[in-house]
């Protein structure tokens, strides 16, 4: 089966820099109308054709999934959500790099946990999780391409746990409308081994 990762496109927070994680921003108007002309040009995006689609409930992943695939059904699912930001919610880089709080988060790698926000532990067990409740779904149903489309933060945490070989969480970082793609090997999964295989980046 292979299974398709996607990172929403860009709202207007985004578009400023800002930290988005539980604030939920409709797509900005600029990335709607730059997404239509560029899947209408030489500079598309080849998407594949998917059974089945699940993303995070937050209206910038619902709407990117219905634009990239129109009449396919969406599914949404509260574990794919985004981290909580806490105090970083909402600010930019210029807003917060003279906090000390900020300072430490940055010196740590993005490891500790946001101040008054979702520790990155208990963040990535959700994303992990909800992957895999998805996968086995999937398979359950005879699915052979399936998609998420879902935050950036979401796709590392996911990835990170999840794809073969050694990787940290900043190692799959994604763009706006872009991603990966991942095979799973049905029979593994079935038997315990529950790997992400052959990850290539789309767009």
């Amino acid at each position: 089966m292979e299974v398709i990762f996607i990172r929403h496109l860009p709202t207007p927070g985004n578009e400023k820099r800002q930290y988005i994680g539980r604030t939920d921003e409709p797509l900005s108007d600029r990335a709607v109308t730059g997404f239509r002309e560029r899947q209408g040009g030489l500079d598309a995006v080849s998407y594949p054709e998917i059974q089945c689609l699940t993303a995070s409930p937050m209206k910038r992943c619902t709407r990117t999934a219905a634009l990239i695939w129109p009449g396919v059904p969406i599914q949404t699912d509260p574990l794919l959500l985004e981290c909580d930001f806490g105090r970083f919610e909402g600010k930019t880089y210029e807003e917060l790099k003279d906090e000390p709080v900020y300072i430490r988060w940055m010196e740590s790698g993005g490891m500790t946990p946001f101040p008054e926000g979702e520790p990155g532990e208990t963040f990535r067990d959700r994303c992990e999780a909800g992957v895999r409740k998805w996968i086995r779904r999937w398979m359950e149903e005879g699915v052979n391409c399936a998609a998420f489309v879902v935050h950036g933060g979401t796709i590392m945490a996911a990835l990170s746990r999840l794809a073969e070989g050694e990787h940290s969480f900043y190692d799959w970082q994604a763009g706006n409308g872009r991603g990966y793609s991942a095979n799973v090997d049905e029979e593994e999964w079935r038997t315990g081994t529950e790997i992400l295989r052959d990850i290539r980046k789309i767009g």
